[in-house]
């Protein structure tokens, strides 16, 4: 396993963190088979683990407090706010009040005192920097987190928070978690030189694109995959950018053969490879899925390599375009466009 600084922050994380988006419900994972992905995460030595309230309605941070019972402090341990947690509509978004809250709910259900990274898993166009950067600054105070960051906001919102805690001498973001993967560049463009701009540790998901890098979806081949059971139309292959990136994947597939790699080692490698990514979350459902990505820990793309997968999809380029998620608001919602 390699180890990265996390931004500026001095703390060291490993290059792939655990990612427990598939505990409880969404994913189908038992309590038993949750502790033993996070046991088997520990002994390869990756000690960042990232939940988030919202996943499975709190139950994965229930089941991730209760894997790492009796060895939090090896453990760095991140979590997110903001989504909606329930049908009240001030139970979501940044602002104090919720955020204050929150937090609360958030340790009670890890069974922690304290979480090391507490991000923003959206931008809240509703709040002001200043709201949500000081109820931050307060809750950081107190022991309850030790550092803040982000979760894919567009690169422009980035920067306005950086300024917006220097203005009012507020603590400020120190990581962006965004999705980025071979099929998903788009970040390239703007988001990762803000981050290397201002110094801010990079947490990617979705590296593996859904699963489209698994190795599972090919030509040919029915598409089975967990995901696409209840995301059909993220694998409709008679859409046209599924139809790009399954032609892709199929290039892919041959640059990872002559490479002598897998799907997965290709994909992870590619993420890690950017200078300004710290580390890539992998979010297995099994033990079998782990350790298929556990074997691209140490895994070193060649200039050779790299190149292919350029010429394969362009630098800064989204094969799915609908399925960026730092879009502003104003481009999704005509209301908020016109007069």
């Amino acid at each position: 396993m390699q180890y990265r600084t996390l931004g500026r922050t001095g703390v060291q994380v490993s290059s792939l963190a655990l990612g427990a988006m598939n505990f409880g419900k969404i994913g189908r994972t038992t309590q038993d088979e949750a502790t033993a992905i996070v046991d088997a995460a520990l002994g390869a030595g990756i000690n960042l683990i990232d939940t988030a309230d919202m996943y499975s309605g709190g139950e994965s941070e229930e089941m991730v407090g209760k894997a790492i019972a009796g060895r939090r402090d090896d453990i760095v341990l991140a979590t997110k706010a903001s989504m909606p947690m329930g049908e009240e509509r001030n139970h979501q978004g940044s602002s104090r009040r919720w955020l204050v809250t929150e937090l609360d709910n958030s340790l009670r259900r890890l069974g922690v005192d304290h979480v090391d990274l507490y991000q923003i898993h959206r931008w809240d166009p509703c709040t002001s920097d200043e709201e949500t950067l000081s109820a931050l600054t307060d809750l950081q105070r107190a022991g309850k987190i030790r550092y803040f960051g982000s979760s894919t906001f567009p690169a422009y919102r980035l920067v306005q928070a950086q300024w917006a805690a220097r203005e009012h001498h507020l603590s400020r973001y120190v990581t962006e978690q965004p999705s980025y993967s071979i099929l998903q560049r788009g970040i390239e463009t703007h988001v990762l030189p803000v981050t290397e701009q201002y110094g801010l540790g990079v947490l990617v998901w979705s590296p593996l694109a859904s699963g489209w890098l698994s190795g599972a979806i090919r030509a040919g081949q029915k598409i089975t995959t967990h995901r696409s059971t209840f995301m059909p139309q993220r694998f409709d292959t008679t859409i046209p950018s599924n139809r790009a990136r399954l032609d892709a994947v199929e290039q892919l597939a041959d640059v990872a053969d002559e490479a002598g790699l897998t799907m997965i080692q290709l994909a992870l490698g590619f993420v890690t490879a950017h200078p300004a990514v710290t580390s890539a979350i992998i979010g297995p459902r099994t033990l079998d899925h782990l350790h298929a990505q556990l074997a691209a820990a140490d895994t070193v793309l060649s200039a050779d390599v790299l190149d292919a997968i350029d010429a394969i999809v362009a630098p800064g380029t989204d094969l799915a375009t609908d399925e960026k998620y730092d879009t502003p608001p104003a481009l999704l919602d005509p209301s908020l466009r016109r007069r």
